[in-house]
């Protein structure tokens, strides 16, 4: 427990199991000089994902040009994009037998295009390497720059996901540098971009925010035409980071859910433990069994 804070619920408490994939999994990333966000963020479900044989691989390096205050990546001036990088990524996602693929990066705001060719060019890679693979791309914001994200959207992904990561009134002492409103016109211009592509966005809890705040979020998400949501309680990382003001009951995270099914979210996953790439693939499932609903009823 981290100075300060009170000690975390029973519904928080990760079990760690042995799998013989956690090996693998570290070995291929180790081998290739990969990196992954489940482990430089220090996600509660690394152990869960590396044993089922998955990671998000985080692109351009493991330093940030910003210092958001709920993070754990290191911060400071980053080394220059490595070219090889797209090809590792591939092969180690065909090592693993991946089928969906989640790719991250940090900010970059020292690239004139904020690294909206790298991930394009990672896409590339992996749809290449491995026919049939489904990729999601989870990005900065690129400070807004339309031509990056059309870039990004024209290269063959099939989620693009970009967290608004709290509510509007706590962005500036959350998001370094980053504004709630860059955040939805970001994810409003993807679907103008790309209307086919799945639309997806996450927010932390236990921040400080209201219930009202957080249903003003959810309205604001849907007017974007988000159509993916998730939703997990924020804990701190380490001690330099914000602290939690409040933990959320499994329960709270039940309604949030309803309110954003109601308003029309093809797909929500909203408990404690919910991170941005958590079983990423069953949103992806969702909006494409909803497609084909749709296109059914149509029929006749």
């Amino acid at each position: 427990m981290l100075p300060g804070e009170e000690r975390k619920p029973s519904w928080l408490k990760v079990t760690l199991a042995a799998s013989p994939m956690l090996g693998e999994v570290r070995r291929t990333l180790r081998e290739l000089r990969l990196t992954t966000v489940c482990e430089e963020a220090r996600c509660p479900n690394r152990q869960e994902c590396f044993g089922s044989g998955t990671a998000t691989f985080m692109l351009l390096g493991d330093v940030c040009t910003r210092n958001c205050r709920f993070c754990a990546v290191k911060t400071g001036r980053p080394a220059p994009p490595d070219p090889d990088e797209p090809r590792r990524v591939a092969e180690g996602a065909r090592r693993l037998g991946l089928r969906y693929v989640v790719l991250t990066s940090v900010a970059r705001d020292d690239l004139p295009d904020g690294g909206a060719g790298h991930f394009a060019e990672t896409v590339r890679a992996l749809k290449r390497a491995i026919p049939g693979v489904r990729v999601e791309v989870l990005v900065p914001d690129f400070q807004g720059d339309r031509e990056a994200l059309c870039t990004v959207l024209t290269s063959g992904v099939d989620v693009f996901n970009h967290n608004v990561e709290t509510v509007r009134r706590l962005t500036p002492s959350v998001r370094a540098r980053a504004t709630y409103d860059r955040s939805l016109s970001v994810l409003a211009a993807a679907k103008a971009c790309a209307p086919h592509v799945p639309t997806k966005s996450g927010f932390m809890v236990g921040l400080g925010e209201t219930p009202e705040e957080i249903e003003e979020l959810l309205r604001n998400l849907r007017d974007a035409r988000v159509d993916l949501l998730t939703v997990g309680q924020y804990l701190r990382p380490t001690p330099a980071q914000l602290p939690v003001v409040r933990y959320y009951a499994p329960e709270e995270f039940r309604e949030i859910a309803r309110k954003a099914y109601a308003l029309g979210f093809a797909y929500v996953a909203a408990a404690p433990l919910v991170r941005s790439s958590y079983h990423a693939h069953e949103g992806y499932d969702a909006t494409r069994e909803r497609e084909g609903a749709n296109a059914g009823g149509g029929e006749g």
